[in-house]
């Protein structure tokens, strides 16, 4: 859907960004200058006690010191309500009283579809509601009383109770008007295998509402009641408003107590979840019935930086756990990490909560444990290494588990923290880095590896820099030419863009350069997810000059800068990724002219990225004067068969 030109910017002017923040967030009036429209606020995007999340009310910006959260109003909506663009737009529209510019029909239709199973699903939650007070529920409310849960607990988290009548559910809201199909479409009702009419799908079940972050009812939850039924525990089938893997059981809640400083704990199940959030710990969550998503690990760290896992003391617990380390190490970045409680064994939350309070769970979670701990422990618990060949496989499966962190900063820390580990359990260290990618393994190759190293990355801040203007002239030219964007998009999803700014606006630019978007549309989207970073991107003084990246720029000309800078880029990557690769495979002492020669090799491909394409000699001599013969400009070929080597450099035949 396009947005009628000006749209936007009359709702920013009708809706104040504080107006909009005051209602997440305390202001402090001693540091706010409300007159002048600044206002200082703790952040609602992560745990602090200080005030560094700045709104400039003129301006329309807002920014965090503390987590370096930027954006407008509409991207503020976006991250406290988990929304997306549009949507966000109509919240803020309905707030300035502005009328939505008229839908696609088809678009339409689909949102209104989704209205009328969010509907059915309220009608549904309310009838179980007051099925709960009914003589059929008795002794689903002596388990809600054995489980310690009050009544206000159960009216908070809407908890109610699925009669065992095979069609009660179908006929109430049926009778109501409620169209069978829209409750089969919702998961409420299963349709039988024959052909006949609709069935309830929770029958002698205590139910649990699943609500997204705005709220709504999207799912149900239930708890068998008959000890004998197949499933414990059932949760809602998928559907338009339901997705197992992208939501979080008392997601809306549980941010809005992390935001006032609360950690973030994600519990087992429903009951675990109430039990905490009961005794005080009320930013706690849970995954619906599946074990955690790479989703739902984003989910959480869009609500705290480091959200803490509470695991159940057994096997079973700590075998979770380990699926979770394993999902999360490539997704982890600077400030972005997990912590691991584990309770006692035979204990979830509720049993620990009811037998030794609430002050018991506090020590648990403070006690937490990081992520490296975890990992350490999987791999040398119960385990004898009194051999070199145990010991080398202990290595082995550790540098393996650190090499799939993306970050090299925490790659790092990893490998100097298990390092750590190592030493204390053999009482001396591997060498430094022996467990970073591209580490040495013997301590005689340090010096060797340092020279090697330093030579290769000498001129490393001279080509970031670089590269990041040329990563500037290329979302410019996709920017100014959204066309190019499905011409070019495998080879633009595969670029690691160096700066956050440019990360930001290259995410957004992906999201909403559909077929036929207008320009302007297009930038008034990104500005509004981006924040200053597209502002910031365009008013770069090189971007003026730069053919493809100006408005007035024939398409053709866009679409050789495109390729062009595309293609340099896949060659600092490949590059880069190769000597890393080929620095890790030296064993022991490396060969000092080994190591002279990859230097040399990689000079060559960095220069080869930049000149004009010339005819492709058998030998190509370096600026420096190496001369790289058959064999190697054939291993580079191969290895980056997108590059012509023969560019850069004088050249000359044998």
């Amino acid at each position: 859907m396009s947005l009628p030109p000006g749209f936007l910017d009359e709702l920013r002017n009708r809706v104040p960004l504080s107006q909009v923040v005051g209602r997440k967030v305390t202001w402090d009036l001693r540091k706010s200058n409300q007159g002048r429209g600044d206002f200082w606020a703790p952040c609602p995007f992560h745990q602090e006690k200080s005030a560094s999340f700045h709104v400039d009310d003129r301006k329309g910006f807002y920014y965090c010191f503390g987590c370096h959260a930027k954006g407008d109003a509409i991207g503020f909506v976006k991250e406290t309500e988990n929304v997306g663009f549009m949507e966000a737009v109509e919240i803020l529209a309905r707030e300035a009283g502005m009328t939505m510019p008229a839908r696609d029909p088809r678009a339409a239709e689909k949102a209104d579809r989704r209205s009328q199973l969010a509907e059915a699903m309220e009608e549904a939650v309310k009838f179980y509601r007051l099925q709960l007070r009914t003589g059929a529920a008795s002794a689903a409310r002596d388990y809600l009383v054995r489980r310690r849960l009050s009544n206000e607990g159960q009216e908070r988290f809407g908890i109610g109770f699925a009669p065992d009548g095979r069609q009660a559910l179908f006929q109430a809201l049926t009778g109501k008007g409620i169209a069978a199909e829209l409750l089969v479409e919702a998961g409420l009702c299963a349709r039988p295998e024959d052909g006949g009419a609709p069935y309830d799908r929770f029958r002698n079940r205590i139910i649990f509402p699943i609500r997204d972050a705005r709220g709504r009812a999207i799912s149900l939850g239930g708890r068998a009641m008959d000890p004998a039924a197949r499933a414990k525990y059932l949760n809602g089938p998928e559907t338009p408003l339901f997705d197992k893997g992208r939501n979080l059981y008392n997601i809306g809640p549980a941010r809005e107590a992390a935001g006032k400083g609360q950690p973030l704990v994600v519990a087992e199940g429903y009951m675990d979840v109430i039990a905490l959030s009961e005794a005080g710990f009320g930013a706690t969550v849970a995954p619906l019935g599946t074990a955690v998503t790479e989703d739902q690990l984003r989910l959480m760290w869009r609500i705290h930086s480091e959200p803490v896992i509470a695991l159940d003391g057994d096997a079973a617990g700590l075998r979770a756990a380990l699926r979770v380390v394993d999902l999360a190490l490539p997704l982890l970045e600077a400030g972005q990490g997990l912590r691991f409680a584990v309770l006692p064994p035979g204990l979830d939350p509720d049993d620990l909560i009811r037998s030794e309070g609430a002050a018991a769970m506090a020590r648990v979670i403070e006690g937490a444990q990081p992520m490296v701990s975890l990992l350490w422990r999987r791999e040398t618990e119960g385990q004898i290494f009194d051999s070199p060949e145990r010991r080398a496989a202990l290595d082995k499966r550790l540098r393996a588990a650190v090499q799939r962190i993306a970050d090299p900063t925490i790659r790092r820390h990893y490998g100097d923290e298990l390092n750590r580990l190592r030493m204390d359990l053999f009482g001396s260290a591997t060498p430094r880095r022996a467990f970073h990618r591209g580490g040495r393994r013997e301590a005689g190759a340090g010096m060797q590896v340092s020279v090697a190293r330093n030579s290769l990355l000498a001129r490393a801040a001279s080509e970031a820099a670089e590269e990041q203007l040329q990563e500037a002239v290329l979302l410019a030219a996709l920017v100014t030419h959204p066309g190019l964007v499905a011409r070019f998009e495998a080879g633009i999803e595969a670029v690691d863009f160096l700066g956050e700014g440019h990360r930001q606006v290259w995410r957004s630019l992906m999201r909403h350069a559909l077929p036929g978007v207008e320009v302007r549309d297009l930038r008034a989207r990104i500005a509004a997810e981006a924040g200053e970073g597209l502002e910031k991107l365009l008013s770069e003084s090189h971007l003026r000059i730069a053919p493809g990246a100006r408005e007035g720029d024939e398409d053709d000309l866009a679409e050789q800068c495109v390729r062009e800078a595309l293609a340099k880029k896949a060659a600092r990557i490949a590059a880069r990724r190769e000597i890393e690769e080929a620095l890790e495979d030296i064993n022991g002492l490396p060969d000092e002219s080994l190591t002279w020669r990859i230097d040399q090799i990689n000079r060559a491909r960095f220069d080869a990225a930049r000149g004009p394409a010339q005819a492709g000699p058998e030998v190509i001599i370096a600026p420096n004067g190496v001369e790289l013969n058959r064999d190697e400009v054939e291993y580079m070929k191969k290895s980056f068969d997108q590059i012509d080597f023969s560019r850069g450099g004088r050249t000359r035949h044998r």
